[in-house]
């Protein structure tokens, strides 16, 4: 399978779960350390969503032997946009892995304006900014993250602090969720069927196993 056609089904799930709940044919190719910022306006309201995903070592080879058209070992700006230009047509089936949700509804949010590529130090970086489609204010829980609906690739945020809040108010309260497995299963029993666990690629489900920042505020009237 080439880089392109493993772009097309990037995704996003944990380690831990692949290996102790997933079936054995089901696990990541391609491991990638997150960050995510929420940034919210004064007036309470999400501004945007600042992904940044720094890929393997292993991969990041790959996707230098496929886009290096020059042959130089490194990735130029132009190589760098092809690179950019076919992940974002990629992941936009996927609405970029994003996970937005208030009061456990799900919220919609723009495309991105773009992707940003970048390689340092042998790692692929991949950036991007979003924002709701609607003004989305902090009120209730609300749930930020990244899931995965084809268990291909783990983006995983390794510190609590990859997953931080610009201008949170002060009535708010944040914390990073990192569901058990087992538990996330036993709590969502009756909207798991046959076909989740036959094969959890053709499933939604994936998001239940997701890292997300939780923020929890006042309820506005």
């Amino acid at each position: 399978m080439n880089v392109r056609m493993r772009m097309a089904i990037l995704a996003t799930a944990t380690t831990t779960l692949l290996a102790s709940t997933i079936p054995a044919r089901v696990h990541p190719h391609v491991f990638a350390e997150a960050r995510l910022d929420v940034v919210v306006n004064p007036d309470h309201t999400v501004k945007s969503l600042r992904h940044v995903w720094r890929f393997d070592e292993l991969f990041s080879s790959t996707v230098l032997m496929e886009f290096d058209k020059n042959s130089d070992l490194k990735l130029d700006d132009a190589e760098l946009k092809d690179v950019a230009d076919t992940v974002y047509k990629s992941l936009a089936v996927y609405g970029y892995f994003q996970m937005v949700t208030v009061n456990d509804k799900d919220v919609e949010m723009k495309p991105p304006a773009k992707l940003i590529a970048n390689y340092d130090h042998d790692q692929l970086i991949i950036a991007f900014e979003s924002e709701p489609k609607k003004p989305l204010k902090l009120s209730g829980k609300v749930d930020f993250g990244v899931y995965d609906p084809s268990f291909y690739t783990a983006i995983d945020f390794t510190d609590d602090a990859n997953m931080a809040v610009e201008n949170l108010p002060s009535e708010c309260t944040r914390t990073v969720v990192r569901p058990d497995p087992d538990e996330a299963i036993k709590q969502n029993q009756s909207k798991l069927t046959d076909a989740f666990f036959n094969d959890p690629t053709g499933t939604d489900m994936s998001k239940i196993f997701a890292t997300r920042l939780e923020l929890n505020c006042p309820a506005q009237g």
